[in-house]
């Protein structure tokens, strides 16, 4: 059942796009973008009532008495923001801070429908521990049951607490309690308002489509508004050109005073997802390559494998989050090999959702990047001492 309606997402999915940014038209679509018009006004209704009770003390926040820095943004998917929340954690971690990573584990696999059920019914969510993805030492869960981003980041900070549950509260006080943490990063909790205390809230804007199509969810991908980047104490430009003089007037309408600090994906190292062999970045220069990717922005990927000197010659564009069969895989090696690719090239996100496979006719990588800040490092290093020596 999960599996079928996991198809039957993936498969809606692109149409949405389609009609929400207006790539289709006629009759249906415009039916559809007035019917999701109409939901959105219910959507901001329920988000301005959520904080407003919040606001209120009516819907009570918690303080564990530690730092806490939520990153996020204000749309749905695609702004980077894995490598910015492994940027954080290095640096507080080489500042002598100990670190956990709370994430939600989106599109984790769930425990058994039985014992959510029983838990309900005899009230015991609260007594179930988090998921401990990592606990600092090793790897404990697999990328299906800790999630895509937990799982990455628990493989690339060996030295890290990273813990997944939709109770953030929870497994804060889990990450003190058990692992001695005294700072908390919210993986994705701009709007997680329930931690508060001594918190800091960074905000990620992707330079390419910075408040996708102006709409809020669903007519549109936007969670909260712009004018809410008025709560963020530093924010991220991320894919940055360099042309961000008008993005930046914009900002400073919202908030005059945050941090900003631009920053694209840099690419490190290619590395086999099969056997852990890694190669220089001119692994690619001058070869036919194949791109494999599920992922909210293929675009960006496929134009830095260009970039790097590879011609691709087939692109293969499966749901964000898709989890592959190892037939998609080896249609996907099958198809590369018709083009005369000489190496498939992935994502490390999507990598962590690779089937073993027997058959392996074309190598396939995935490209490992880091974030480089190209303006504003003192706002970031500052942003970092603030936190260690507040």
């Amino acid at each position: 059942m999960r599996e079928t309606f996991r198809i039957w997402r993936e498969n809606l999915e692109p149409f949405f796009l389609d009609v929400i940014f207006e790539q289709r038209q006629g009759y249906r679509a415009s039916l559809i973008r007035s019917v999701l018009y109409l939901s959105s006004l219910l959507f901001q209704a329920g988000v301005k009532t959520r904080r407003f009770l919040y606001n209120v003390r009516i819907l009570r926040d918690s303080t564990l008495g530690v730092q806490v820095i939520a990153i996020g943004n204000l749309t749905l998917g695609g702004t980077g923001k894995t490598p910015v929340v492994e940027k954080f954690a290095r640096a507080l971690q080489d500042e002598g801070r100990t670190v956990a990573i709370l994430s939600r584990g989106y599109r984790s696999k769930p425990p058994p429908l039985q014992k959510r059920l029983l838990n309900k019914l005899l009230f015991r969510d609260d007594s179930n521990p988090p998921r401990v993805v990592s606990d600092g030492k090793s790897l404990l869960l697999d990328s299906e049951a800790a999630g895509d981003e937990p799982y990455m980041l628990a493989s690339n900070l060996k030295d890290v607490v990273v813990l997944v549950d939709k109770d953030r509260v929870k497994s804060g006080r889990y990450a003190i309690e058990k692992f001695g943490c005294d700072t908390l990063l919210l993986d994705d909790g701009f709007q997680y308002w329930k931690l508060r205390g001594r918190r800091q809230d960074i905000v990620l804007i992707d330079r390419q489509q910075p408040f996708g199509n102006e709409h809020p969810f669903p007519r549109g991908t936007l969670r909260e508004p712009p004018s809410q980047l008025a709560r963020a104490s530093t924010i991220f430009i991320t894919k940055s050109d360099g042309n961000t003089q008008e993005l930046r007037r914009r900002i400073a309408e919202y908030n005059p005073t945050a941090g900003i600090i631009e920053c694209i994906h840099h690419p490190l190292y290619f590395e086999d997802v099969f056997t852990g062999e890694r190669h220089g970045l001119d692994l690619i220069k001058d070869r036919k390559v194949a791109s494999l990717s599920g992922i909210a922005q293929p675009e960006s990927f496929e134009q830095s494998l260009a970039g790097l000197g590879g011609a691709v010659v087939y692109s293969k564009r499966f749901a964000d989050h898709h989890r592959f069969s190892q037939q998609e895989i080896l249609n996907t090696i099958n198809r590369s090999k018709k083009r005369q690719a000489e190496l498939i090239i992935t994502t490390q996100k999507d990598a962590v959702r690779f089937p073993k496979i027997d058959r392996r006719d074309l190598p396939i990588y995935f490209m490992r990047v880091e974030i480089k800040i190209l303006s504003g490092a003192d706002g970031f290093e500052d942003c970092v001492r603030k936190i260690c020596f507040r």
